[in-house]
């Protein structure tokens, strides 16, 4: 499953990244393997916002797709 099908409020595990330019981006925002994430929103043709600890990041579509996720 990728990030991009996460439903709001649903909690997940980033499994693996493996675009090298993808993972570049995702670690600039803080993000990267093996972290525990919750959805706060998916915005409807938008990005895809992520909580990690008390920060949100907005996260675009494209990148979503990218990032293989697991649910709990």
């Amino acid at each position: 499953m990728t990030l991009d099908r996460i439903k709001r409020g649903q909690c997940f595990k980033i499994n693996c990244i493996p675009d090298e330019t993808v993972r570049a981006q995702a670690i600039r925002f803080g993000i990267a393997e093996g972290e525990w994430l919750t959805c706060e929103e998916v915005v409807p043709a938008g990005p895809i916002v992520i909580r990690k600890n008390r920060q949100q990041i907005a996260l675009g579509r494209q990148l979503a797709k990218a990032i293989a996720v697991s649910l709990n």
